[in-house]
């Protein structure tokens, strides 16, 4: 243990674990060996820690969460696999977040700036980008992909090797069988793109050039009689000049699920 942070006597911590500087561990956490606590982080009461585990600065972690336990996959051998997360990222009650396993790449990770409400659960192998919502029950299955400022709402799954693109909205109590589409709200079970998420286009303060764009490009995708390539190539010729458009073609074309439509 290094560092100066303030560790309530009631609380376990490893002699292998390393405690940041202005970090705060409450009464009856637990952490374990390989697992590194940075900077001004605040553990409440009754957290579970276990590594190899890394945990970036400034993270705010509510009480009965469970983070870097083994993953709950049968062909799991107890390899050293680990978590690694970001900074600024809230947790709140009973959270759950497993390590990789290596039949993935060996890492689950969460960037920072991410809100994970109560319940949530992030499985083996899963990559979370930054400023995501994860709702209350919002469960990811293993090696999901979600892109950097998607919600996905409560009572939520998504489906084991699916991504959530940036910006994708997934509405409560779906299921994600497919890829979710960017700036799309994706809803039901089994999800269904339903339309541009205009309400979200609006407050994250795009352009109306851009906003234009992405509507003409979600109706010559989905809401015209083209042929899906024959209407990708359509997109990029009138509308490749726009990054947003580019990046909605090019998840399109790199899905190997394919994408709720």
């Amino acid at each position: 243990m290094s560092g100066n942070g303030v560790i309530d006597d009631r609380a376990v911590v490893h002699a292998g674990a390393r405690i940041g500087a202005d970090a705060t561990i409450g009464p009856f956490c637990v952490i374990g060996d390989n697992v590194v606590i940075g900077d001004r982080c605040r553990l409440e009461s009754q957290v579970v820690v276990e590594g190899p585990t890394e945990i970036g600065p400034d993270n705010h972690v509510s009480p009965m969460v469970s983070l870097g336990g083994p993953p709950q996959d049968k062909k799991y051998g107890g390899e050293p696999t680990r978590l690694r997360l970001g900074s600024g990222n809230r947790i709140r009650e009973f959270v759950t977040v497993n390590r990789g396993t290596v039949d993935g790449d060996g890492e689950t990770s969460i960037g920072d700036d991410n809100l994970l409400m109560a319940y949530a659960h992030v499985a083996h192998d899963c990559h979370v980008g930054n400023r995501t919502i994860l709702a209350n029950a919002a469960t990811l299955a293993g090696h999901v992909e979600v892109g950097d400022d998607a919600v996905i709402s409560a009572f939520s799954a998504v489906h084991q090797f699916c991504r959530v693109a940036r910006h994708a909205f997934i509405g409560g109590f779906s299921v994600v069988t497919r890829d979710a589409l960017p700036w799309v709200m994706t809803v039901g079970n089994r999800a269904k793109g339903m339309g541009l998420n205009v309400v979200g286009l609006k407050r994250g303060d795009y352009s109306p050039q851009v906003v234009g764009a992405l509507k003409r490009c979600y109706t010559l995708l989905f809401r015209s009689k083209l042929l899906l390539e024959d209407a990708l190539k359509q997109v990029e010729q009138e509308l490749g000049e726009f990054e947003e458009v580019r990046y909605f073609v090019d998840f399109i074309r790199t899905s190997k699920r394919g994408v709720c439509r």
